[in-house]
């Protein structure tokens, strides 16, 4: 480890969670500080953008890096830091930093309306209210391919979901022939688990033979049984105004549907579903229930230890569409009572990863909210 993970209760979290908002808040002008800081959770306009998120190269809202000094975009990552484990955060810090690859990849043309489509100072941080002990608050941090959001309730941290994070490209070449991939583990373990079924099991567990084009939630705030894949040109924050725009991504997006091969009947059966789908974990090998705990981890683990929720196993269930093979396009879920995780690898020839954990009862503390609502009014 490339430093110890600090903070062994919720609370411990919570009272580093809130010096470092506090000392971001404090380092802001006046100005930063109408864009940065909003009302706490609870009700309003400022609750209702709480619960929006995005993971394309849209407006996240909040302040971006790239409008911070750097003394204080440092104070920005040092509450990054605090949501996360030593492991999320290198992840997250690389998934910043790879904007710069995209950019490469694309040949440092894309806009999408802004003067530089791929910039690492696109990542937006706000925090909702007052950061102190005694308040309820929260705060968010993303950009593309990274959405992170907390609630600190009572002096603990109590939700740390929707978590999302994606890779374009999944994987680049490094020197000396490796491969850098930031989100390798949760793609190959999931693939080493699926190679593992045996025919009866691969046949509970495999959906269909071809991946929807993107994570079937999207960017719900909050998700129910019937939910289908939402199409890119909804993943923003609006619509573009620009006719030139509208058509690129509505282009791209119609691409990747004819590519897959998808029909209506085939998207009713990707979507989401109040039971589970697939094979549940409780009909696994000893072996395979390894493979999926190490799978889950790649999720839960992307936070604090003591904001990690241990998940129940036999109850969660592994579902597959598309492709069994390495380096074709592909998706999975694993879902249980509360947990939720998605993954997909479709787009660039299934170069370009998405993952996201959800908490089917308490996404942004709503739950926790209802009942704190419930015990004070």
């Amino acid at each position: 480890m490339l430093v110890p993970e600090v903070g062994r209760s919720r609370a411990e979290i919570a009272e580093r969670m809130s010096a470092a908002a506090q000392a971001w808040i404090d380092a802001l002008t006046a100005e930063q500080r109408a864009t940065g800081c909003w009302a706490g959770p609870g009700g309003g306009a400022a609750e209702g953008e709480r619960l929006r998120w995005f993971y394309t190269p849209t407006d996240h809202g909040g302040l971006p890096l790239g409008e911070q000094r750097p003394a204080q975009q440092r104070r920005a990552m040092q509450l990054l830091s605090t949501g996360l484990s030593t492991a999320g955060y290198v992840t997250a810090a690389t998934i910043m930093g790879w904007e710069n690859v995209l950019d490469l990849v694309e040949g440092f043309s894309a806009t999408w309306g802004r003067e530089r489509a791929r910039d690492p100072g696109m990542y937006y941080l706000r925090v909702f209210g007052e950061p102190a002990a005694d308040r309820m608050w929260a705060w968010r941090f993303g950009g593309h391919h990274l959405s992170l959001n907390y609630l600190v309730v009572d002096g603990e941290v109590r939700a740390v979901t929707p978590c999302f994070l994606g890779a374009d490209p999944a994987s680049g070449p490094g020197l000396g022939g490796a491969l850098i991939r930031p989100l390798a583990q949760v793609e190959d373990l999931a693939h080493e688990l699926v190679g593992s079924l045996d025919p009866d099991q691969r046949r509970r567990a495999l959906l269909l033979d071809k991946a929807p084009t993107d994570i079937v939630g999207g960017n719900r705030s909050r998700l129910a049984d019937g939910d289908r894949m939402i199409r890119l040109p909804d993943v923003w924050r609006g619509h573009f105004a620009d006719p030139e725009l509208a058509r690129k991504v509505n282009q791209v997006s119609d691409a990747a549907e004819a590519a897959a091969g998808l029909t209506d009947a085939d998207h009713d059966r990707l979507a989401l579903t109040r039971a589970p789908q697939g094979l549940a974990g409780a009909d696994l090998t000893p072996s395979q229930r390894e493979l999926l705990g190490a799978l889950v981890s790649t999720y839960t683990g992307r936070v604090p230890s003591a904001l990690s929720p241990e998940v129940p196993l036999d109850d969660l269930h592994l579902a597959w569409a598309g492709s069994l093979t390495p380096g074709e396009p592909h998706y999975y879920r694993l879902q249980g009572a509360r947990f939720l995780a998605e993954w997909d690898n479709t787009q660039r020839g299934a170069n370009h990863g998405h993952s996201v954990w959800r908490d089917l009862a308490n996404d942004f503390g709503l739950d926790v909210l209802a009942a704190h609502r419930a015990a004070h009014h």
